[in-house]
């Protein structure tokens, strides 16, 4: 098992940068080329409730499907507050080192409970990133949970699904820019607007 890692830093950073992004931002491009800033959004929207259930090892309640597919149109009113709110209670609910344990599912997929939390960390940073970087907002999230994500992503097997090709990143480059490369991201990308 995967020690716990607090993750708490990342959600309210990245929570102040959903606070941050205005109304006229949300077509603008991401790093995601098939994200807009609105469908990423939504796509928070909607992990951040996922992996607190994977947390707390909850199942979907009765009837909820699984998500359709970020959309900047199925954004909710709210999404400013809303969504750092629920990165808060996400954070929280992974605080607890028994979320850490044994089995649970996330997206819809069984994986170990260290491996649902430290994509739920992975999630939470790069797509702090993503949107600030889209936006023109500071971000600079923990570098121990920066570290970890790292760490745990070159555990992984490259999966296509998951990431694009890992993008070269020069061994002096910050932590966080290494990461960003690792999810197949350009940590030198700027939006063209």
């Amino acid at each position: 098992m995967r020690a716990p890692v607090d993750f708490r830093h990342a959600a309210r950073d990245t929570g102040a940068v959903i606070a941050g992004i205005r109304d006229d931002q949300l077509d603008w491009p991401t790093p995601s080329p098939e994200y807009t800033v609105g469908d990423l959004l939504d796509h928070m929207d909607g992990l951040s409730l996922e992996y607190a259930l994977s947390a707390r090892k909850s199942a979907p309640p009765p009837g909820v499907e699984e998500p359709p597919p970020a959309d900047a149109g199925n954004l909710a009113v709210g999404w400013r507050e809303r969504i750092p709110n629920q990165l808060t209670a996400l954070a929280g609910a992974w605080a607890n080192p028994a979320a850490w344990q044994g089995e649970t599912v996330a997206g819809r997929v069984p994986l170990s409970a260290s491996e649902a939390g430290m994509f739920a960390l992975d999630e939470i940073i790069v797509h702090g990133w993503d949107l600030a970087r889209s936006t023109g907002q500071h971000f600079n999230p923990d570098p121990r949970a920066v570290q970890a994500c790292a760490e745990f992503l070159l555990e992984q097997p490259r999966s296509p699904e998951l990431f694009g090709p890992a993008v070269p990143v020069d061994e002096a480059a910050s932590p966080l820019d290494q990461l960003v490369g690792l999810t197949g991201r350009d940590p030198a990308w700027v939006p063209e607007i």
